[in-house]
């Protein structure tokens, strides 16, 4: 009897664990983020626009050289929160760009851009802002550091936080949904997690 009464307290605790376990490993879904790039894996959740040397290595996903270009989203996104931790060195020109009407003319007439250019010739729209959009002052530098954005839009309202500190709040409703698309322009650009999740 007493053998008995020990395995079933066994078997009670084994089902426990596994419970526990099983609840862990649903909560990301259930959160409804969707993991695009997690260390060097999610290249071929992306299209590439242009001819940059994207490479999945050293525990992300880089670009060095090349011409302009763009990993972009194969799905499109109307409202959502995108979180992304990027590296890139003091000369780089890159950016997250979302709603882009089109999928193969990405810019900041078809998208929104938000920037990762800590020598932009106008720093209003450099680092941490929207370009023509919502400006940032002063702008802060991404350069040579591990960083984190989240880029928020609902509706016309679009906001950007950067490192913890929001950089833009701000209205404007002339793209309302699109793929979104990692750029690289210059410098070297690392992308080590990006998530999405749907508002």
């Amino acid at each position: 009897m007493k053998h008995n009464s020990n395995m079933s307290s066994m078997l009670i605790a084994a089902i426990a664990v596994i419970s526990v376990c099983v609840a862990q490993q649903a909560t990301p879904a259930a959160s409804g983020w969707q993991t695009l790039i997690k260390g060097s894996t999610g290249l071929d959740n992306f299209r590439r626009v242009g001819a940059a040397n994207w490479v999945a290595t050293g525990g992300a996903i880089q670009a060095s050289y090349g011409d302009q270009a763009y990993l972009v989203s194969k799905e499109s996104y109307g409202d959502f929160v995108i979180k992304a931790e990027f590296w890139v060195s003091d000369d780089a020109n890159s950016g997250i760009f979302i709603r882009c009407a089109d999928p193969v003319k990405v810019g900041s007439d078809t998208c929104y851009e938000v920037n990762i250019f800590d020598k932009r010739p106008d720093p209003a729209y450099g680092t941490g802002a929207i370009v023509n959009v919502g400006k940032v002052s002063p702008m802060p530098k991404a350069g040579g550091k591990w960083n984190t954005y989240e880029i928020t839009a609902k509706g016309s309202h679009l906001t950007v936080v950067l490192n913890g500190q929001k950089t833009v709040d701000a209205d404007d409703s002339k793209h309302a949904s699109g793929p979104f698309a990692l750029q690289w322009g210059a410098g070297l650009v690392k992308f080590r997690s990006v998530q999405i999740r749907r508002l």
